[in-house]
Parts: structure tokens; sequence; C-alpha cells
């Protein structure tokens, strides 16, 4: 009968047991990205064929794929879109096509030239546009740069009916007499009183929903527009919001007129931004 196995022996061959499938492992493979890229530019987009259509804006166009039904999006629908955007040169803009899933724009917010298409199309319409600088100057998609020719191919997926467009306060150029003002600058008027008894600090987050103006009455930004209204941290957005709406209860409804300075400047970076004074009603909704 052989004597037993020295237990240091017996424990050397369970780790080397152990440790030998580690051995024979391959290395592992780092993830792949998964999006999809957006499609390559096609051969047409440096310039439209003489076979597109054109309008007399300057806007070109070719239907890729026919849609179906009658409805068309108005001026100041919702649409939801598939897209890539490209330079007349090959350069991705942007596109929807890495998402999965179509974008959602009011028609208010497009680039002109893709508004002026899209509130042709019919639902399932596929077309390539060639749009002018003029007709992409601000709105979506956007670009970096000054506004240049661009390339667009897009379907028209949805068409949702918006209300009508938000009236323009008759005040919109300058607050009235009785309006409030603050030392900063800023001026208010409380449209309707709410029944809130709390008021936001700075370091608050409210929940509001709002329209903005410029003094030439242009609405630039809206969430009534959108149908939905916007969380935000106080500390975080322009100064004349930041100090307003520390003025209000919950179920206020303010007007604040407010002074480039404590708004976005007279001359913002950042394209589509509004200069100068701004106007907006601010509807006060929830303090978290």
């Amino acid at each position: 009968m052989s004597s037993p196995r020295p237990l240091v022996l017996v424990l050397a061959a369970l780790a080397a047991l152990s440790l030998a499938p580690l051995a024979a492992a391959q290395p592992i493979e780092p993830l792949q990205n998964t999006r999809p890229e957006p499609p390559p530019a096609p051969s047409d987009v440096a310039e439209a064929p003489a076979s597109a259509a054109k309008s007399a804006s300057g806007l070109a166009w070719k239907v890729l794929a026919k849609g179906r039904g009658d409805a068309r999006a108005g001026v100041h629908d919702k649409v939801s879109v598939t897209f890539t955007a490209w330079t007349p040169g090959g350069e991705v803009i942007d596109s929807s096509i890495p998402d999965g899933e179509p974008r959602t724009f009011l028609m208010d917010d497009v680039i002109k030239g893709l508004s002026e298409a899209l509130g042709a199309m019919a639902k399932g319409e596929r077309r390539r546009l060639w749009i002018p600088a003029s007709l992409a100057a601000t709105g979506r998609p956007r670009r970096r740069g000054a506004a240049a020719p661009t390339v667009i191919d897009v379907e028209l997926v949805d068409i949702v009916k918006m209300p009508d467009p938000i009236p323009v306060p008759e005040d919109v150029d300058a607050p009235p007499a009785d309006a409030k003002r603050t030392p900063s600058g800023l001026a208010y008027k409380v449209l309707k009183h709410g029944k809130g008894k709390e008021h936001p600090t700075a370091d608050s987050t409210v929940e509001v929903h709002y329209s903005g103006w410029t003094r030439e009455g242009i609405l630039f930004d809206s969430s009534v527009r959108r149908g939905k209204p916007l969380s935000f941290p106080l500390g975080g957005v322009i100064k004349g919001w930041t100090e307003g709406v520390q003025l209000m209860v919950v179920g206020d409804k303010v007007r604040f007129w407010i002074p480039s300075k404590l708004a976005y400047g007279d001359a913002p970076k950042d394209q589509g931004t509004p200069a100068g004074p701004l106007v907006f009603d601010v509807e006060l909704l929830a303090i978290k």
C-alpha cells in the first residue's frame, strides 16, 4: 500500500489545475460599438441634378420614395423624421440614423428649407433636398460655422397637429407703467396669482411652463408649444430667470422683461441664441 501524498503536493496539483484554464484562455475582445453609422454621402451631394424639381425660394429636391395619404404638416405642427444632412463636400452634419429611431421637431424650429419641403410631403415620403445657404441660416439640424448650402435625405414618419401659435403680448416691446422693477433692471408683472406659499431659492430645481419673445415679438422658444413643461436648477439659467422665478410661488404666472445683461447679451456666441432684451411668460408649476 502506497503512502499518502504530502499535503503540499496535493495543494500544488490543485492550484495547477485551477490555473490551467486561465492560462489557456484567449484575450477578451473589447466591446464593439453597435450604433449604425450615418449613410455615405450620395453621388449627387455636390449639386442638384438637372432633373431635380426647384421652387422659387431656391430649394431643390427629388422624391426618393412616395408617401401615402393627404395629411400635410402645418407651419406650427410637430413632425417625426429620419434624416441625414451633409455638406456639399460630403461631410455629415447630423443624422438620426445612429439613434435608431426618428427625431421629433416642431416645424417652427427646423431650417427654412427643411420646413418648406416637409410642408409639401406626405407620411412615408422620402426626399433628397438641396438647400441653399439662405434657407439654412438657423434652425435644426444645426451646423457649426456660418450658414452654408446643405443636402438632406429626409423621410416624414409622422405628423402631430399642434395648437395655434401663442399670441404675442401687446406690451412685448416695453414694460408697462404698472410693472414692478428690481435694482438689477428686471421688470415683471403678475398675470395670475397662485396659491403656493413657498418661494424657490437660487439652489432650487423648479418645473415651469414658459414662452419667450424678442422685443420685436418673435417667439423663439416655448414649452407650451411643445406641450411639455421644463425642469431645471435655478442656478443654471440666465440671471433674469434666476432672480425672477425666486419672486414667484407655485401657481403664479408672471411676465418678465429681462434686459440683455440679464439674458444672453447683445451678441451671443451660439448661433440661434436670441440677442438683446427678452420677454418671458413663466408659470411656476412645482418646486422640487
